[in-house]
């Protein structure tokens, strides 16, 4: 069993920066790829960010060239940087687990979620 604690959440104007932090108990053959999800309200949950345990990454072409994903597996913590932020960028947040080998943003894939940490972006 696998438990991720996001953080890192808030409110930011628009063209601002915020880093979400995910905790994770520990990383283990289920935690082969980690990403980063999110929903609106409304909508279904898309995937944002993916990595691998090998350091490959994946990114939703929404948020390519603004968001970063990286790990710091000393600390078993996943991270995701968010520069120029946008409206359409508020959502809830969420940090996933899976034991692919390869990084996926599709949300079936991921057998361990976070409880979310919150991102509003305001015009």
């Amino acid at each position: 069993q696998v438990q991720l604690v996001e953080s890192g959440g808030g409110s930011v104007q628009a063209g601002g920066s915020l880093r979400l932090s995910c905790a994770a108990s520990a990383y283990t053959p289920s935690t082969n790829c980690m990403g980063w999800f999110r929903q609106a309200p409304g909508k279904e949950r898309e995937g944002v960010a993916a990595i691998d345990s090998e350091g490959t990454k994946s990114y939703a072409d929404s948020v390519k060239g603004r968001f970063t994903i990286s790990k710091d597996n000393a600390k078993n913590t996943l991270y995701l940087q968010m520069n120029s932020l946008k409206p359409e960028d508020t959502a809830m947040y969420y940090c996933a687990a899976s034991s692919r080998w390869a990084p996926s943003l599709a949300p079936g894939n991921f057998n361990y979620w976070g409880q979310g940490t919150q991102v509003t972006v305001s015009s």
